[in-house]
């Protein structure tokens, strides 16, 4: 297949990258530094770069500032909306105007759609959002995403959990936790749906293969687990204790908003449709996946 993919050389795209080019399919990557990219791979700056001769079977739109490397300024607030938002309307845009459209449109979103208030009830495709910025990111990302539709491109809505692989959240808690100064956040009650990065991969290629999948899909593991269970799994697969403990004021004295949103609450996902559409997962253990990646 012919796939173009923004986002390509994050921690989820270059995975993706790597799985879709051992399975022989010809990838044009967006990126701001298309000349990092090499071969096999043909980077662009630019979507004005596309001809009318260039057709493409899928287009998975993975591109987006970090949104938990820093604190939520504004000014990093609006980075993190911008840098979602105008690249998917310049999809759209693109989509309007080129008269070979694509078979099917992948758009990444978050489970932050689901908003942050606390309960211990599970949550499937058919939750509804809040008035939280995660909530309101998504929500305004996805409504952009569904422009597709009309265009008659099946249009899927990628809503990611926390993903474990060599890069992302798992990165940035391995240092204190190898040096045992690891522990839970908060009262370590919030709920943590997390995903293996093979099994994320492996439900973008079963949206972009099954050609009656469309709308949002959860990227989580069938198994969420408190932060607590979290940080005694981490600790068990490194054989380090996880005696510390981040009290929720210091998270949200350090962190602010984003600490409070995305790291002392959290839902119970569950990736319902997925496993209704037949996807079998690789890793639905947490111990199981964490000791893979670590």
């Amino acid at each position: 297949m012919n796939i173009l993919i923004t986002g390509g050389t994050g921690f989820i795209g270059s995975a993706l990258c790597s799985r879709l080019l051992d399975a022989q399919h010809h990838l044009v990557v967006l990126s701001r530094h298309p000349e990092k990219l090499q071969s096999p791979v043909q980077g662009i700056a630019s979507l004005s770069h596309l001809t009318d001769e260039m057709i493409f079977d899928a287009v998975i739109n993975l591109a987006g500032e970090p949104i938990v490397e820093k604190r939520w300024s504004d000014r990093q607030k609006q980075r993190i909306l911008r840098s979602r938002l105008d690249t998917t309307q310049a999809l759209i845009e693109y989509f309007a105007r080129i008269k070979s459209k694509p078979k099917v449109f992948i758009s990444g979103s978050a489970i932050g759609y689901y908003g942050t208030g606390r309960t211990n009830a599970p949550i499937d495709e058919t939750g509804d959002g809040d008035d939280s910025f995660s909530s309101q990111i998504c929500r305004q990302w996805e409504a952009i995403a569904l422009q597709a539709k009309p265009l008659g491109i099946r249009t899927c809505l990628l809503r990611t959990g926390i993903v474990l692989g060599n890069g992302g959240a798992l990165s940035k808690m391995l240092g204190p936790f190898k040096l045992g100064a690891g522990g839970r956040m908060g009262q370590g009650t919030q709920w943590m749906s997390w995903i293996h990065i093979n099994d994320l991969i492996g439900i973008i290629l079963h949206c972009m293969e099954h050609d009656g999948f469309q709308g949002p899909v959860n990227g989580t593991s069938p198994h969420p687990v408190t932060n607590q269970q979290f940080t005694e799994a981490l600790g068990k697969v490194l054989n380090r204790p996880t005696f510390f403990s981040m009290p929720g004021v210091v998270i949200k004295l350090l962190m602010g908003q984003m600490g409070e949103e995305l790291l002392l609450n959290g839902k119970k996902i569950l990736p319902k449709k997925i496993q209704e559409a037949g996807y079998t997962f690789m890793y639905e253990n947490l111990e199981q996946a964490l000791a893979d990646v670590v």
